[in-house]
């Protein structure tokens, strides 16, 4: 031992007999020790050393017990031993792969399993009681911090015992002998200890504790299972010993053939003995060779923190309980508080979430698959607990049973939870004790299901449909829908229609709902699609709904003035709506009102797809009568079955009802199904003959007899279809089987589009080549590559799978849509992508050029909008060139006007409330602005500061904070915010642009009338002023002139199109700024 440590222990004090004597520095000892723990290294020397001193044993707790009316030496005591008794798992992080941080990580644990049996006392657990208890006396108002911080560490102290793990090798004993672990639940109990556990867990006034009683409580109980403690001082029922002697016989006729199958095979010599293996040539930590001794482990979860997935206790807790209370004569009452929706929807969501991260977090894919597989249990014991309320004797009980069964049944999320987990399980990732609770689970929930839908007629259930189309970026009308005459006839049309009713839509608004805020769907877009709905009105000539679906999206989006200002006049709202008439939106199937059209399910691909066209989905929630041949359907897939044969490999270990649920599954395929060929297949063949052939074939009987079920519908099968030999070799899906059974269709029977030797085999070359490319989506990598561009996704797909080259549709799937989760160097890895080209005229299409983890635009898209990093999705779209400058997508032409009219009748309304001042003050900080961005490079937010009580009277001028917000400026976020802000977006190019918008008309009378033209003002500073004002006028006017000689151009040339339209739009705009 160090010196220093070793001097420090000697000044604790010495053990006589069985008294202790503390030093005089006997505290300030014990903080020195709390000091050097601190300080320790990575291979926790100081803990070890203290462990091999003993000073637990010999020092720390003599004097809890000898010398506890010594407050604050107790109270440094209990938090030394805190310190020293914490997990070893804590202390390394994770078990160490070196072998020398093995060394010592095996030392500290042996050093902990030496306190545990230290801990096995009476007195000390007396001791902690009396404390707890004398603290728990005392009231809110008379407790101190420092009586909290001791009440938490007395309990995370009985927390780290606990969790010392059993040392097998030391407690090699008979049957039924008390284990260490055993001996210090007695001390436990005996101290009265567990009663304060019970007083902490239910006291309302005690919840902060809450979390550290119920993983104290997990603990105690980590070594049981439910039924050894229902089991536990009863008598064995008859059922147990016939199952027991069933087991018996069953064992016994398989050694016995065994035995005589091996008797002509070797000599009669055996070993009758085992359990311990010297491994020759492999070296222990010391000279001699390893010595292995083979022992049950339960398979308990790791837990690294007493605060960290404190959701696992709660499952463990809530599935041993419930299992006890099931077997202790149920009583509901005392699972009542459990039996809720909103456990099922925790549990679900918790499995989802852990599905997750076993996929994402691979290094730690054990751990999540083992928290998945206590999800699994507890949702298992709920489920158990409702088909036990069916079977109660009081009517109430099974009333609220049938209850929660048709929320469960409604629900498809808590409905198709085990065609998921079936569909997902990895052999490789999970363990086979979690394939058989998910094989029980799921046959628990078939046979509650089926029992439910028999006694009645027709059972309602939700469904949700999910829609994948491409939103498009251009107008879906007809050109003669879309001609400037026809436009002008219609609003003709609605503008008298709405003169006529006086603009009068009061009850039609109320009844307009342009916002959803259970939808998916962002903000910016729903915003978007509001304004589409109002466009759609416009052209079915719908006036009123169209003037009511404008002013209800203006009560629900008013920042920004886009749908108009609050105080808009009906005249102004018509000059609004006409503008929005011509406007270029994009078009939005689901928003058009009359009637819809037809779903085609076509998915049309167009070359040179913006931001606009990317691929959305849309929910669709609905009632749709239940089937349960139907949803048993939906199990005949072979990513189901495979899990099924897997399990049934090992039927020999299986439990008789676990191999009962596996034969019910395939009996239901089979039989009620008709699905036998589902099961044509080599493998599955090979393990019937293992059923068939097993000399303890006759605890069998299910299995067999299915077996020569499958087998007989088999080779009735080969008599009518020779090529049944060569389908072993495949597994199946429902097409395959049905053409197995049926009949093979014709070489081209039933396919339109033909394809040529020349087009499959380009399309092979192809696939071969991209097909281990980490694209998300092959087939869209595909559809630009084929040499005829008239292929559809669903024509490559079909092709595909016909030519073998894939399994069926679902293996090309789009990639990465559910699980969409990010790691922190995928975020550090856009954020700098983002940085790198938020300049670019394409910031997203170089993005994903460059990202290493392929994902779709949306999800791009998403997290940059998460992040921060952009404020709204039109800062992504692509920079158009200069001869696509007249092309602008619907909803930048439409706020585009609305930015211009609002901000020229600001600017007049503000000259004439004589605020030139005020105006001319937020110039100056907006050049000031522009020339320090670019003078640093760098964009922060920039405070507003009024310097001027001018200016301050200005910033509550409703006019006024109307101007900031049209020209882009940030109000206060929250509370602690006080000035508006020039955001970090806005370029030094835009604030210039914006600073001299801002600057007054020469044909303004506002500051001469009102005489506040400032003194101080100097002639330079208004010639300045004058030539910025004449230079914005030529640059207008020159933009005009340019215009209109383009539109002769393309006349005389003949091309016309929609860009002069456009063209014709923007020449009004720059006439009215310069009006």
């Amino acid at each position: 031992m160090n010196c220093e440590l070793l001097a420090t222990c000697s000044a604790l004090g010495y053990l006589e007999g069985d008294t202790y004597h503390k030093e005089s520095d006997c505290l300030e000892s014990v903080k020195d020790l709390i000091r050097y723990l601190r300080h320790e290294d990575d291979t926790r020397d100081v803990r070890q050393q203290l462990g091999a001193g003993q000073i637990v044993q010999n020092d720390l707790l003599p004097i809890i017990t000898q010398h506890r009316q010594d407050k604050a030496l107790f109270d440094a005591c209990i938090r030394l031993m805190v310190n020293l008794t914490q997990p070893a798992m804590l202390c390394f992080g994770k078990v160490p792969d070196d072998p020398v941080f093995r060394f010592h990580f095996l030392q500290v644990t042996s050093h902990l399993q030496a306190y545990k049996e230290a801990f096995a006392s009476e007195t000390v657990f007396g001791i902690l009681s009396e404390t707890l208890y004398d603290l728990l006396q005392l009231d809110w108002e008379q407790r101190q911090e420092e009586d909290n911080l001791l009440i938490e560490r007395i309990l995370l102290l009985v927390r780290n015992v606990l969790h010392i793990p059993a040392n097998p090798n030391e407690e090699k004993k008979v049957d039924d002998d008390a284990s260490v672990h055993d001996r210090v639940l007695w001390a436990l109990h005996m101290s009265g200890f567990d009663d304060l556990v019970k007083f902490l867990a239910s006291a309302q006034s005690e919840q902060q504790w809450s979390m550290h009683v119920l993983e104290i409580i997990s603990l105690m109980f980590r070594d049981q299972t439910p039924e050894a403690l229902v089991s536990a001082g009863h008598a064995r029922s008859a059922e147990e010993k016939q199952r027991d002697s069933q087991e018996l016989e069953s064992l016994r006729q398989k050694e016995h053939a065994e035995k005589r199958s091996r008797t002509l095979q070797r000599g009669t010599r055996h070993s009758r003995f085992g359990g311990s293996y010297v491994i020759q040539g492999l070296k222990a930590i010391g000279d001699k060779d390893v010595i292995y001794h083979r022992n049950l482990q339960n398979e308990n979860l790791i837990r690294e923190q007493s605060q960290q997935h404190d959701e696992t206790y709660y499952l463990w807790t809530l599935s041993f309980f419930m299992a006890f209370n099931r077997g202790n004569g149920f009583r509901a009452d005392l699972v009542s508080e459990t039996m809720t929706i909103r456990a099922f929807h925790f549990i679900e969501r918790n499995i989802t979430n852990y599905y997750e991260m076993l996929l994402t977090d691979r290094k730690e894919a054990t751990s999540w698959s083992r928290r998945m597989h206590l999800a699994l249990k507890a949702y298992q014991e709920l489920l158990l607990t409702v088909n036990e309320m069916d079977r109660s004797q009081d009517e109430t009980i099974r009333q609220s049973s049938s209850v929660i069964k048709s929320n469960v049944f409604y629900l498809m999320e808590y409905r198709e939870i085990f065609l998921t987990l079936l569909r997902k399980y990895d052999e490789t990732r999970q363990p086979h004790s979690y394939l058989k609770d998910l094989v029980e689970s799921t046959h628990l929930f078939l046979r509650m299901l089926e029992r439910f839908c028999k006694g009645r007629k027709n059972l309602m259930v939700q469904r949700k449909n999910v829609k994948r189309k491409k939103s498009q970026g251009k107008k879906q009308q007809s050109a003669a829908e879309t001609s400037p005459e026809a436009l002008e006839e219609t609003w003709k049309t609605v503008e008298e229609e709405l003169k006529a009713a006086g603009f009068q839509v009061k009850s039609l608004t109320e009844s307009i709902v342009p916002f959803d805020a259970t939808s998916e769907t962002p903000l910016e877009e729903q915003r978007t699609e509001a304004m589409v709905r109002v466009q759609d009105a416009l052209l079915a000539r719908l006036g009123p709904e169209a003037l009511g679906l404008l002013r209800a999206a203006r009560s629900v989006w008013p920042e920004g003035d886009v749908f108009g200002s609050a105080d808009v006049e009906p005249e102004e709202e018509l000059e609004l709506l006409k503008q929005i008439l011509h406007a270029n939106l994009p078009s939005s199937p689901r928003f058009i009102l009359g009637p819809s059209p037809p779903d085609t399910g076509v998915e049309e691909d167009e070359d040179g797809a913006e931001l606009e066209e990317e691929e959305l989905e849309s929910v669709q929630v609905s009632e749709t009568e239940f089937n349960f041949l139907d949803f048993i359907k939906r199990f005949a897939n072979p990513s189901i079955v495979r899990p099924y044969l897997l399990l049934l490999k090992s039927y020999s270990k299986n439990t008789p009802h676990t191999n009962h649920c596996i034969a019910r599954m395939l009996h239901r395929l089979a039989v009620d199904l008709k699905m036998d060929a589902l099961l044509f297949q080599l493998s599955v063949f090979h393990l019937f003959n293992k059923i068939l052939s097993d000399p303890a074939a006759a605890a069998y009987k299910e299995l067999v007899t299915f077996a020569k079920y499958v087998l007989n519908r088999f080779f009735s099968l080969t008599a009518q279809n020779n090529k049944a030999y060569v389908e072993l070799l495949f597994w199946k899906n429902v097409g395959a089987v049905r053409e197995m059974t049926e009949g093979y269709s014709k070489d081209g029977e039933g396919q339109k589009p033909t394809w040529t030797e020349e087009e499959e085999e380009e399309l092979r070359k192809l696939y071969e080549e991209h097909r281990d490319s980490e694209v998300p989506d092959i087939v869209e990598t595909l559809l630009p590559l084929l040499s005829n561009s008239n292929r559809n996704r669903r024509q490559v797909v079909t092709q595909l799978v016909r030519m073998g080259l894939v399994d069926n549709a679902k293996e090309l799937k789009k990639k990465g849509t559910r699980i969409v989760l990010w790691t922190e160097e995928q975020e550090e890895e856009l954020q700098m992508l983002f940085e790198e080209y938020r300049d670019s005229d394409d910031v997203l299409g170089n993005i994903l050029k460059k990202l290493t983890a392929k994902r779709s635009r949306a999800r791009v898209v998403d997290k940059l909008l998460s992040m921060g990093l952009v404020s709204e999705r039109r800062e992504l779209y692509k920079k158009r060139s200069r001869s696509a400058q007249g092309k602008s997508s619907g909803k930048g032409m439409v706020e585009l006007l609305l930015m211009y009219f609002v901000l020229v009748h600001l600017n007049y309304k503000i000259h004439q409330e004589c605020m030139s001042g005020p105006l001319l003050w937020l110039q100056n900080c907006l050049n000031k602005t522009a020339i320090d961005r670019e003078n640093d490079g760098l964009s922060q937010p920039v405070p507003l500061f009024p310097v001027t009580e001018a200016s301050e009277d200005a910033m509550e001028n409703k006019s006024f904070l109307r101007l900031l917000r049209k020209l882009g400026m940030r109000a206060p976020a929250d509370e602690q915010e006080c000035f508006w802000r020039i955001p970090a977006k806005i370029s030094a190019s835009q604030l210039r642009s914006t600073a001299a918008a801002l600057s007054p008309r020469e044909d303004e009378p506002g500051e001469e009338q009102n005489g506040s033209m400032s003194p101080a003002r100097e002639p330079q500073q208004v010639e300045d002023e004058e030539d910025s004002t004449e230079q914005r006028a030529q640059a207008l006017r020159a933009l005009l002139l340019a215009r209109t000689r383009k539109r002769h151009t393309s006349e005389d040339t003949g091309i016309r199109s929609r860009v002069l339209d456009d063209d014709e739009e923007e020449n009004g705009i720059v006439l009215l700024l310069l009006f």
